[in-house]
C-alpha cells in the first residue's frame, strides 16, 4: 500500500485534505488487458471516508490500510473546518457547503480511479453523504452510514453538542486534560496511555492550550434553535434523500450509542427498505474507534457484496 497526502480544491476556495491509500497492485488506472476503467474490470471501488462532526481524518484507525489491503483505492478526507482543511472564510457550515466539497472530493476521486464511488461516512460525515448522492447519485456506487439517520435521537445530539460545546473556547491545559475530559464522555472505553493519537484531533495554540481541531464557528452553526441539527425541516430534508436511495447501503450502529437507538435503526430501515444492518457491541456513537476491527470487517464484508 502507498500512501500519500493530497489536497483538494472545494469551488467555494476551501482546501480539503486527504490521505490517498492505494493498493499495491499494477496501474490502478487500467486492467491487465489494458483500456478498461476500474469498475468495468471487476476491481474494487475506491471508497471516501469522511469523519463525524469535531473529529478528524485520522479517526478511522486501522479501516483505510484493511480496505486498501483488499484492493480499494481510499480516500480519507478531513471536512471542512476540521483538522488540515481550511476554515471557511465565510464561515459557512451549512450541510450545501458539506455537500459541495463532497463532490469536489469525489470528482477528483472519479478522474483518479475512473469508478464510482462507495461513501462511508461517520455522523456529519454520513449527513453529507446523503447530501451529495441525493445531488449526484450516479457518482456513487454504495453508501455506509456509521451510527447517524434522518432523524437522530434528540438527547444523543444533545449530549454530543454540550460535549463538544464545554471546553471548545478555553481548552485543556494538557494532553491529558483532554483525555479525562474524553474518557468522562466515554465512560465504556478505556482512557488511552499513549496520547499521541488524540493530538492529532487537538491543536497547540500560542498561549500553549489545546483546543479541539475544528473552526469554533462550525459548533455555533450547530447549536441553537436554528441549527440545522435542531431543524425538524433539515431532518424532513435528510428523510427525503434516504426514501430515494437506490445504491447498496449499509447501516452501522454502535449498540451503546444514545444517537442511533433502536427506534431510530427501525425508522431508517423503513425509509430504505434494501438497507443492510449491523449492531456493533461494546460500541457507542464513534464506532470506528471503539471497536474497529468490528466496524472495518462489516465495511469489508458489505462492499464485497456490492
Amino acid at each position: 500500500m502507498s500512501l500519500q497526502t493530497i489536497t483538494i480544491e472545494s469551488p467555494t476556495g476551501v482546501a480539503i485534505e486527504a490521505d490517498v491509500s492505494t493498493p499495491s497492485t499494477p496501474d490502478p488506472d487500467h486492467d491487465d488487458a489494458g483500456g478498461r476503467p476500474l469498475e468495468r474490470a471487476g476491481r474494487p471501488a475506491p471508497v471516501v471516508l469522511a469523519h463525524g462532526g469535531g473529529q478528524t481524518r485520522h479517526s478511522w484507525g486501522g479501516t483505510a490500510r484493511v480496505l486498501a489491503a483488499k484492493g480499494h483505492p481510499v480516500v480519507s478526507i478531513d471536512l471542512r473546518g476540521h483538522g488540515d482543511s481550511s476554515w471557511a472564510p465565510d464561515g459557512d457550515y451549512h450541510m450545501s457547503a458539506f455537500r459541495d466539497d463532497a463532490l469536489a472530493v469525489v470528482e477528483w476521486v472519479q478522474a483518479r480511479f475512473e469508478s464510482r464511488v462507495a461513501w462511508v461516512g461517520a455522523s456529519l460525515g454520513g449527513m453529507t453523504g446523503l447530501h451529495a448522492i441525493s445531488s449526484e447519485p450516479d457518482r456513487f456506487c454504495a453508501l455506509v452510514l456509521v451510527d447517524i439517520t434522518p432523524r437522530p435521537a434528540a438527547a444523543g445530539v444533545s449530549r454530543i453538542i454540550e460535549f463538544m460545546s464545554k471546553d471548545a473556547d478555553i481548552g485543556f491545559a494538557t494532553l491529558d486534560d483532554a483525555a479525562d475530559a474524553i474518557a468522562a464522555y466515554q465512560p465504556h472505553r478505556p482512557r488511552p496511555t499513549d496520547l499521541s493519537g488524540l493530538a492529532k484531533n487537538l491543536r497547540q495554540g500560542p498561549d500553549g492550550r489545546w483546543r479541539w481541531h475544528w473552526d469554533p464557528a462550525f459548533l455555533s452553526i450547530r447549536t441553537g434553535g436554528g441549527s440545522e441539527h435542531a431543524r425538524d425541516a433539515h431532518h424532513g430534508e435528510l428523510e427525503t434523500f434516504a426514501r430515494g436511495l437506490r445504491v447498496p447501503t449499509l447501516l452501522i450502529r454502535g449498540k451503546l450509542s444514545d444517537l442511533v437507538t433502536q427506534d431510530e435503526v427501525d425508522a431508517f430501515l423503513e425509509m430504505v427498505p434494501h438497507a443492510e444492518y449491523v449492531d456493533v457491541a461494546n460500541a457507542a456513537h464513534m464506532i470506528a474507534g471503539d471497536k474497529n476491527d468490528a466496524f472495518t470487517e462489516a465495511v469489508v464484508s458489505f462492499l464485497e457484496r456490492c
